[in-house]
């Protein structure tokens, strides 16, 4: 018996083959430079956290007393944040209905407490957009390096209380203007229903954007290595032999929903 979790991916699949991201209107959009480099899988023991993909670094830096964003929560709210800027040309964003109809199709309830949902995802969007984000492209001929944050401003409300939860969704956001640029100037296509399915791997999330984007531009077969792999995705995992397992893992749940991934494994 399949488990649910394959179960979802399989039906995604015959959603996603059966009908592209543009006609079934789950186009949405990813910021390139969080996808060349990308955050925690898990909660990091530091402020500062740094990711490398060959010459290219990326450097999160958080107050200590909020700490860095990590996990699939705000991975999936950057995937909702990009598209919303993409579609509506508007630095300033109302977290709204859309969002909360996000939630839903993602699974997450609005329950209060503890360890419930809203408590997890407003912890998640307070380490999103209290961090600050250095990009660096250095070789022995060149270095640039960009700074910015996610938001300038944000305004949230919170009331989970209220079984409507009336209120919760009045809630704004201002993108910083280097980020919003960096969204709208040069956007990574995604499918939707592909994160939805892929909502519970943090590194599953990671690898199918990023291979939407290599294959976007990619005219000659690359060969990468494992240990590029791993500064790139997954340094945390410590031994290389720990890493392979689970990028296994997660590239073979990414081709049931990317089957236009051309990816081989040698």
């Amino acid at each position: 018996m399949l488990d649910k979790s394959i179960e979802k991916l399989f039906s995604a699949a015959l959603a996603i083959d059966d009908q592209g991201a543009v006609d079934a209107g789950e186009m949405g959009f990813m910021a390139r430079a969080m996808t060349l480099c990308t955050m925690p899988h898990s909660k990091p023991r530091e402020q500062e956290f740094t990711r490398v993909n060959g010459d290219y670094a990326m450097t999160m830096l958080a107050p200590k007393a909020i700490g860095l964003p990590y996990g699939t929560i705000p991975r999936l709210l950057l995937a909702w944040i990009s598209t919303e800027a993409v579609r509506n040309g508007s630095r300033t964003l109302v977290l709204g209905d859309s969002l909360s109809q996000f939630m839903k199709e993602l699974g997450l309830s609005r329950s209060g407490g503890s360890r419930g949902d809203i408590t997890r995802f407003k912890e998640q969007l307070r380490r999103l957009f209290s961090c600050s984000i250095t990009c660096n492209y250095h070789t022995k001929d060149r270095d640039t390096a960009m700074g910015f944050t996610i938001a300038d401003d944000y305004n949230l409300w919170w009331h989970p209380q209220d079984p409507n939860q009336a209120g919760l969704w009045e809630s704004t956001l201002t993108l910083s203007e280097k980020f919003f640029n960096e969204i709208t100037q040069s956007p990574v296509p995604i499918d939707m229903r592909a994160l939805k399915a892929l909502k519970r791997s943090p590194l599953a999330l990671d690898v199918y954007i990023w291979l939407t984007f290599r294959t976007s531009y990619l005219k000659t077969n690359t060969v990468i290595s494992w240990k590029q792999l791993q500064n790139q995705f997954g340094a945390e995992y410590g031994l290389k032999k720990n890493f392979k397992a689970a990028f296994d893992d997660a590239l073979r749940k990414v081709r049931l929903v990317y089957p236009g991934a051309n990816v081989d494994v040698i």
